[in-house]
């Protein structure tokens, strides 16, 4: 029988005839927790007999700091909850407010929404494909998938200026209409990157070493994933074709040809062939979007809510007041409640919106995947060895961000 370790005791010399039991805390600075992630870790020799994830070490207070902006300025927040995947938030929580204002978003901005989205689908999943390879020693494979991200980085950075925390979908529309030629380096990554996948999958799939580390490893009965929330690539990899792109779709994915890639070994190779297949997935959607992308506004035409465009503002006093008044007083967002639901890379991402009819909202509070996800952690790695643990957090792709809120 084990006695009780704690802190800071790293380790315990049984009594004669029990076993020999090591508590080590894995992080919070360990490289492979990606991010500031604490997992106590009960070891018997090289096996995990218990782990214990342990968050907070990134808390932010963004559900709390909602509450005290406008409408508008809420959307900044949203950038950094999940900062591989801004876009994805910033779409969620504009697509709860057009809801509670009644706004019909023009057909050009849903389409570009779109394929903004699908590009930070493609740019999540380069930084998790990188930093998991490199994780367990494949090194090049960082290089590649960063040198690829660069190309989506300056593409994001040409649409709003920024490379990262872009505030580029808000309520109502586009901050900006597309910069001319935007079409340019987009085509030129659609026509490139496959050619890239290619390479990837052929450093990959062959590996002996990665195929050993990753076949057969981290499998977690379905029932269990259902029952603490998994969603996106890990559900999809145990056979689950949930996708909320499909089940309940958003800004005229309805109108958009793809497939919800799913596989059914539920290990940590799988969740590396559903993200791969994925990232095929979106480049189509993105191609759709180029070619079938409407004329039209990137905004709503409703002046008291939406800022005017700002040449407008220049040359017309009602547009200068609007704007004024919208960018100081904010808006005023009729009372209600909405949940709404879109898919980040990490999968089910949800806004719970509630306004007091205020300018600005009563409570915002999102329901993150990285959080779900991170919940089946213990049953995972328990069991297993070290090593393994390593190769099943990274499979699991969360954000701390998207965790501390």
């Amino acid at each position: 029988m084990s006695e009780t370790i704690t802190e800071p005791e790293l380790h315990h010399e049984p009594e004669a005839g029990s076993s020999r039991r090591m508590t080590l805390n894995m992080g919070p600075q360990h490289p492979s927790t990606h991010g500031v992630l604490r997992v106590v870790l009960e070891l018997d020799g090289e096996f995990i007999e218990k782990a214990t994830p342990e968050i907070g070490y990134l808390h932010t207070g963004i559900e709390k700091q909602c509450e005290a902006l406008n409408w508008q300025q809420v959307i900044t927040l949203t950038d950094r909850v999940d900062y591989l995947a801004n876009l994805s938030n910033n779409l969620c929580y504009s697509l709860a407010v057009e809801k509670l204002l009644g706004l019909e978003i023009p057909p050009k901005a849903q389409w570009l929404r779109v394929l903004l989205a699908e590009l930070t689908r493609i740019n999540s999943h380069l930084v998790w494909l990188g930093t998991h390879a490199l994780d367990m020693g494949a090194m090049t494979m960082f290089f590649l998938t960063f040198r690829e991200r660069e190309d989506l980085l300056r593409i994001f950075e040409m649409f709003s200026g920024q490379r990262l925390m872009t505030s580029y979908i808000r309520p109502g529309g586009l901050a900006l209409d597309p910069p001319r030629g935007w079409e340019k380096p987009v085509k030129a990554f659609l026509a490139d990157f496959p050619s890239k996948i290619d390479e990837y999958e052929s450093l990959l799939n062959a590996n002996p070493i990665w195929l050993r580390r990753t076949k057969g490893i981290g499998i977690l009965p379905v029932e269990e994933m259902l029952e603490v929330g998994i969603t996106g690539p890990l559900i999809r990899a145990a056979g689950i074709p949930m996708d909320a792109r499909k089940m309940t779709p958003y800004s005229s994915y309805e109108k958009f040809d793809f497939k919800v890639p799913t596989a059914t070994e539920n290990d940590v190779f799988a969740r590396y062939a559903v993200r791969m297949a994925e990232m095929r997935e979106s480049l189509k959607i993105v191609q759709q979007a180029l070619d079938g992308l409407p004329e039209g506004p990137t905004r709503a035409d409703a002046h008291r809510v939406v800022l005017p465009e700002r040449e407008k503002m220049k040359t017309q006093m009602e547009a200068l007041i609007y704007h004024f008044k919208i960018v100081t007083e904010g808006i005023a967002v009729p009372e209600g409640e909405i949940y709404q639901v879109v898919e980040s890379p990490r999968g089910e991402l949800g806004y719970y919106v509630v306004s007091d009819g205020s300018a600005k909202p009563l409570r915002v509070h999102m329901r993150t995947p990285s959080f779900a996800n991170l919940q089946g952690l213990p049953n995972l790695v328990e069991k297993r060895q070290i090593s393994d643990s390593i190769a099943i957090m990274g499979s699991l792709d969360f954000v701390l961000g998207d965790c501390d809120r």
